[in-house]
């Protein structure tokens, strides 16, 4: 029995009639309901609400009403926190009981507090049947009994309707439908002049919803305010809006005064730099939860203004929140990309940096989305939206693509490196044309500097496709040469300055002399204009610049032993002797012949080679460099 019907009885019984029974009907209804919800929740206070049935959605909420008649009289005598936090923790309650899947969820709480409040009013100024006669069975009833259930439940009289859940997480739940939710102002206002059939100490609760306040604004204060302060104004008072206005005021005077004083700071690439950029958000993020908890909790603001505050502080703290991430990654990687292996412009850098904003971009459009899911915008269709649009991106950035996955290949393939030299031309013949220093590789493109000092910039997706020799990485360099000699050369003179040549190279301290990298010297053929001898020989060293340095010198002895040898070099030119000349020189041309003879009588013909006792004596018996270069040996 409600606690109305039992006031009723109990008036009846008395004998009492009017204005005196009315009186006592409203006291003794008010104790009994008090007295009645007191106990039982007492009993469980966490106790979940019921929606089995319309019955027990419709029980649940008076249930609902009559524990919040209890809790705002308590807090109204007394305001305090706790009071206050079970007050609002209603509001959670009743949203179990709505259907608010057609309202974006940030909006979500304060759709429940007010259509709460406005059902309320509505639903103890109109007559209810009798508990019994509503469509309901036990919260354990078997599935064929639930569905003898009907599907919609209407107050009598009104459109007020409780219908089942088919999907989602309350399939199967009986709650206050959308339609009921979206219509709650309107029939507000439709039966205002009807009396009350449901006792209401507070009276209009909707009305009294928008001044009730928060335990830190005394009630006091609010109703020492005058008459204008506590008029409506699209469903808030206007001291609220004043008061709304000023703190927004306040926490953007506030964040704009963080982000000026921390904003010279926030220069370079330093620790100190990332910290001061990241002190604004993370302000702002303070800032807006602070303004919240003060509107909410404190003022209670209601209507519109609650909806574009809370949209605007979600929105704000998603910004705030990428920012900080943003920061933070790119702060990751420069302390990674500051390890002495990594140079700031190489590749390799570029990657950390491209990875770290990848990250943020990530998180950004994670962010979004849930902020746009939050404010109620279908997500699924942007996504949807979001694939078509970017393939139309990929397509009209082909280019850029195709850079950027060549510069995922130069960081696989490691070709080369900041500060390394390298030849990069498009073919694989001779020469060492064009070649330079690697300066920087982006995400898009190289850049080179070449000898003459002009700065070539390729695109990434060419320069991966080019043949590049990397001679930084030599660890040791090839001298190949060939020697054109007279064809007045005869074949003892030839014998003798190979044998010179082979010697030269075995002496000389810089040639690299392995079985898997021999020395060689050969006479290969009989060219156009002149006797042809091929010179290949390993130079150790590294560094090209000083391989051109060793080469020379290795090229001027040949030059020493060419002329020794009685010979000459032949150029491709056609020779008519017209007058008698020298010739060659006949007693150095006696003198090698006499040489190659004693060779072969000691058995020390370098043919096909030189003696291996003999290779190991005079290896590194040259001077190297030779007398009078600034780095000979002086002792």
């Amino acid at each position: 029995m409600s606690a109305y019907k039992t006031a009723s009885t109990l008036s009846g019984a008395t004998g009492i009639t009017g204005t005196g029974r009315s009186a006592l009907l409203k006291l003794s209804a008010t104790i009994v309901l008090l007295w009645v919800v007191g106990t039982a929740v007492a009993e469980n206070p966490l106790a979940p609400v019921v929606t089995s049935s319309p019955r027990s959605t419709l029980k649940s909420f008076l249930d609902l009403t009559d524990e919040a008649t209890r809790l705002l009289s308590e807090y109204r005598r007394a305001p305090s926190s706790e009071i206050q936090a079970r007050a609002r923790s209603l509001g959670d309650k009743a949203a179990e009981l709505l259907d608010l899947s057609q309202v974006p969820p940030v909006s979500r709480p304060e759709v429940a507090d007010t259509t709460l409040y406005l059902l309320w009013d509505v639903i103890a100024r109109v007559p209810l049947p009798e508990l019994d006669q509503i469509p309901g069975q036990p919260s354990d009833a078997a599935a064929d009994e639930q569905d003898k259930l009907p599907a919609r439940w209407s107050i009598p009289g009104t459109d007020i309707t409780i219908g089942r859940i088919n999907e989602g997480p309350q399939a199967g739940e009986y709650l206050f439908a959308a339609d009921t939710v979206q219509r709650a102002r309107s029939f507000y206002a439709a039966p205002r002049g009807l009396p009350y059939q449901r006792p209401m100490p507070l009276g209009d609760v909707y009305r009294y919803s928008l001044t009730w306040t928060g335990w830190m604004i005394p009630a006091a204060w609010v109703e020492a305010l005058p008459a204008w302060a506590n008029r409506p104004i699209l469903d808030q008072v206007l001291w609220k809006w004043l008061a709304m206005l000023l703190l927004i005021g306040l926490a953007m005077a506030l964040a704009i005064a963080v982000f000026r004083s921390f904003r010279r700071w926030s220069s370079g690439r330093t620790a100190r730099a990332h910290l001061a950029r990241m002190t604004t958000p993370v302000v702002v993020i303070l800032l807006a939860r602070l303004l919240m908890f003060l509107s909410s909790h404190q003022i209670n603001a209601t209507g519109p203004v609650v909806k574009a505050l809370a949209y605007a502080i979600e929105v704000t703290t998603a910004a705030a929140a990428v920012w900080i991430l943003w920061h933070i990654l790119g702060w990751v990687a420069e302390a990674i990309i500051a390890s002495p292996r990594i140079s700031p412009e190489s590749l390799d850098a570029h990657l950390i940096r491209l990875a770290a904003r990848t990250l943020g971009m990530a998180a950004m459009v994670v962010l979004i989305f849930r902020v746009l899911n939050e404010l109620g915008v279908p997500v699924y269709g942007l996504v949807a939206g979001a694939g078509v649009g970017g393939l139309a991106v990929a397509l009209a950035a082909r280019s850029t693509l195709e850079n950027f996955m060549g510069a995922l290949n130069l960081f696989a393939d490691r070709p080369v490196r900041i500060g390394d030299t390298c030849r990069y031309d498009e073919d694989q013949t001779g020469g060492w044309r064009p070649i330079g220093r690697v300066e920087s590789i982006g995400l898009r493109s190289t850049k080179i500097r070449k000898f003459d000092r002009s700065l070539v910039t390729i695109p990434n997706a060419d320069f991966a496709q080019r043949h590049i020799i990397n001679t930084s990485s030599c660890d040791r360099f090839l001298l190949s040469a060939t020697l054109g000699l007279r064809y007045e050369t005869t074949d003892d003179q030839l014998r003798y300055l190979l044998g010179e040549l082979r010697e030269l190279r075995h002496a000389h301290p810089k040639t690299v002399h392995t079985n898997e990298d021999p020395l060689r010297v050969r006479f290969v053929g009989f060219g156009d204009f002149s006797l042809n001898v091929a010179l290949r020989a390993y130079i150790r060293t590294s560094s090209y610049s000083e391989f051109l340095a060793i080469q020379e010198d290795i090229l001027l002895r040949i030059m020493k032993l060419v002329e020794r040898a009685g010979t000459g070099f032949a150029f491709p030119s056609r020779t008519l002797y017209i007058a008698r000349d020298g010739g060659l020189d006949g007693e150095r041309q006696q003198a090698a012949e006499k040489q190659v003879r004693e060779w072969a009588a000691a058995q020390t013909l370098p043919f096909p080679d030189v003696a291996e006792d003999y290779r190991k004596s005079i290896t590194d018996t040259l001077d190297y460099p030779p007398a009078g270069s600034p780095g000979a040996d002086l002792g």
